[in-house]
């Protein structure tokens, strides 16, 4: 018997006992969530009035992902301290519900545009919580060795689902029309709710968690971080500058390529599977230097992109267009393994929701300046003004983490006692990690 599968990174992650069970809920619901990309517009267009379908898209779009930022601080209290699966389990539950008021509405006939709105909205509330416990279940169930790995394993459970969610929902959307692709993403969240409440009862892994933190403490803690400080910078300029491209990709296929719809598509389904083939690397990349990667990855998204912004031909920018999506890839799992290391299992939760409300304002806030940059100089303009600041932004990053590492620090006195509660083992194992 060959054994790969064992001496794979990702052989402890899949094996695990508790995980394993988890696994196949997070894909059902991942799979959910890739339809819910072409639902949830789709029947915004439906329910908008006439004249206004691009604005109640718009609002439907950012209704399904925004408000995490407000739950992040308005249920800070009443959901620091829990642990990873009781906080990814309450998203679900939530998302569930909100979202199978929907198609009960629609089959009421009570469902207008607002409520629509309001619906999804509510439906986001706590995902900024329930990412956070996913990423937290894995600190607490597996060491730092394996962190990595199973980000990656979880980052590519939603690649996967980008590239085959949409194509079958807009199959679905054929046959039963939207609201009931809705309904499909309703039931894979009380799937995923399922699976956290009987595939991971209350066991003595779940470790013990500080209640006397305030409610912004994870923003708190980012901020007494510096490396954690420069890396949420560093991403939030990095999503809000590929913003752009969303507004810019279309327009560049029809206008400047004479494309249709079809080569869109191809473009995304390209980044896509580079996604994917970028998602399986980076459980192996566990040995390399997080912060180093990270900001290689940002610089080698630049020079991927570059080939779309000049203007090169499809035979080019579209294999240029995968590269991109396979270097785009690791890079929220290494940003969640730098996370995982620098904060314990008590802290995380709140840090990594405070990451997650900071960094779901980045790419819609830069789509909405794509607008009026594609309307002043051009869709193909804008796809190399933003492939050339995401380069310039990855080499500042670099510059300046050289020159930071070749500035001595100060010595600090170690002191038997700390006045910073929230100061743990793992911030220490995170300044070790920095060198």
């Amino acid at each position: 018997m060959p054994r790969f599968p064992r001496t794979s990174p990702y052989w402890p992650v899949v094996s695990h006992p508790l995980l394993r069970r988890v696994l196949p809920g997070l894909a059902v619901s991942a799979l959910g969530d890739g339809m819910a990309v072409v639902a949830v517009p789709w029947l915004a267009r439906q329910l908008a009035p006439t004249g206004q379908h691009g604005l109640w898209i718009a609002v439907a779009v950012a209704a399904y992902t925004l408000p995490s930022a407000v739950g992040t601080l308005a249920f800070g209290r009443l959901l620091r301290g829990r642990g990873g699966a009781r906080l990814a389990g309450w998203d679900a539950i939530l998302r569930a519900a909100a979202l199978a008021a929907i198609p009960i509405a629609y089959l009421t006939g009570t469902l207008t545009i607002g409520l629509y709105a309001v619906l999804l909205a509510a439906s986001a509330l706590l995902h900024s919580w329930g990412s956070a416990g996913r990423f937290t279940l894995i600190a607490e169930l597996l060491p730092q060795r394996h962190h990595l790995p199973a980000n990656a394993v979880l980052t590519t459970i939603s690649g996967f689902a980008t590239v085959v969610g949409p194509p079958l929902a807009g199959l679905l959307i054929g046959w039963v029309g939207p609201a009931w692709v809705i309904a499909a993403d309703a039931a894979t969240f009380a799937v995923l709710a399922l699976t956290y409440r009987l595939a991971l009862p209350a066991t003595g892994t779940i470790r013990r968690y500080e209640h006397s933190a305030p409610r912004t403490a994870g923003f708190a803690f980012i901020r007494r971080q510096p490396t954690l400080l420069g890396l949420l910078v560093l991403s939030v300029a990095f999503f809000f500058l590929f913003g752009p491209v969303y507004v810019a990709m279309p327009l560049h296929v029809t206008d400047d390529l004479r494309g249709s719809a079809t080569l869109l598509g191809a473009y995304y389904t390209a980044f896509g599977i580079g996604g994917l083939l970028g998602g399986v690397v980076a459980g192996h990349l566990r040995h390399w230097p997080l912060r180093a990667t990270i900001i290689g990855i940002v610089i080698g998204f630049g020079v991927a992109m570059l080939p779309l912004g000049v203007g090169a031909p499809v035979g080019l920018s579209l294999p240029a267009f995968a590269l991109a999506g396979l270097i785009w890839a690791p890079y929220m799992s290494m940003s969640m393994a730098l996370y995982q290391r620098s904060a314990s299992t008590g802290q995380l939760p709140a840090v990594l929701a405070a990451n997650s409300a900071v960094l779901v304002l980045a790419v819609p806030l830069g789509t909405m300046l794509g607008g009026p940059l594609v309307g002043a100089i051009g869709p193909r303009p804008t796809l190399l003004l933003s492939s050339t600041a995401i380069l310039a932004l990855g080499l500042a990053a670099a510059g300046f983490a050289m020159l930071r590492q070749s500035t001595p620090s100060p010595v600090r006195v170690p002191r038997r006692s700390s006045s910073r509660p929230w100061r743990s083992q793992g911030e220490r194992e995170a300044e070790t990690d920095q060198h």
